[in-house]
């Protein structure tokens, strides 16, 4: 199981994930799910996957590949728009899937994508990328995407993230909704990592992996435990108390 999730704000966007592919007793497996693509000073975008493993390493090898080659389709270093990118990635996810469909007489590998960032002359923006292919806008009213295990990290989201976040505020949030996942899914487990975006920098401000004993993370983490125990403590009484 994996868990990635990107915030937009007025600001910029966030980007975070777990590393883990695979968490048994005996055996953890780690691969990052962060992937970049950049052109300076033209284009950044980072795209987070979840699902098949087989399916989400072929197409970020697909997408790197494109990388100066002439295609005839507008992919992610030649598209204008991010949406135009958002479903060039729609179509190399649907035609591996397809591949893998074929090689294994039926048997289904699915996979879905968060893509993010900007090209020079469009706004910054988000996508989610469904295993079919069709790629949907990060809503307004919540301004933030999820993938995999998403039930455990969303509350925070939805309670703190808004369009005028501050972008540092939202990547904290971003940390403690994947600390909130970890805590209830053993198969999602750290080295965590966190990508942060400033609206038109067309670089990425900051890419940081943080390991379950980095400093700042477990600062962060404890911290939250402790605000929100003091919370429950000030919590309104009852008639009875």
């Amino acid at each position: 199981m994996s868990y990635g999730l990107a915030i937009k704000t007025d600001d910029g966007l966030v980007f975070a994930s777990d590393s883990r592919t695979h968490g048994g007793v005996d055996q953890v497996s780690l691969y990052s799910k962060l992937h970049r693509f950049e052109v300076d000073e033209e284009r950044v975008f980072v795209l987070l996957s979840a699902g098949n493993l087989s399916v989400t390493q072929s197409v970020v090898q697909r997408l790197n590949q494109e990388r100066g080659k002439s295609v005839t389709r507008r992919g992610l270093f030649r598209s204008e728009t991010l949406f135009e990118a958002a479903e060039h990635v729609g179509y190399v996810s649907r035609k591996v899937q397809n591949n893998l469909l074929e090689q294994n007489k039926g048997k289904k590998f699915e996979a879905s994508f968060i893509l993010g960032g900007q090209v020079v002359g469009d706004a910054p923006d988000l996508f989610l990328v469904y295993p079919e292919g069709n790629a949907i806008r990060v809503p307004e009213t919540n301004p933030f995407l999820q993938i995999g295990e998403r039930k455990y990290g969303k509350p925070i989201l939805d309670r703190f993230v808004r369009a005028d976040t501050l972008l540092e505020d939202a990547a904290r949030c971003a940390l403690l909704s994947l600390d909130s996942t970890m805590r209830s899914n053993l198969a999602v487990g750290p080295p965590v990592d966190l990508a942060v975006y400033r609206r038109d920098d067309l670089r990425l401000a900051h890419c940081v992996r943080y390991e379950s004993d980095s400093p700042f993370f477990m600062e962060l983490r404890e911290s939250w435990s402790a605000t929100v125990l003091q919370g429950v403590r000030d919590l309104p009484r009852f008639d009875w108390e």
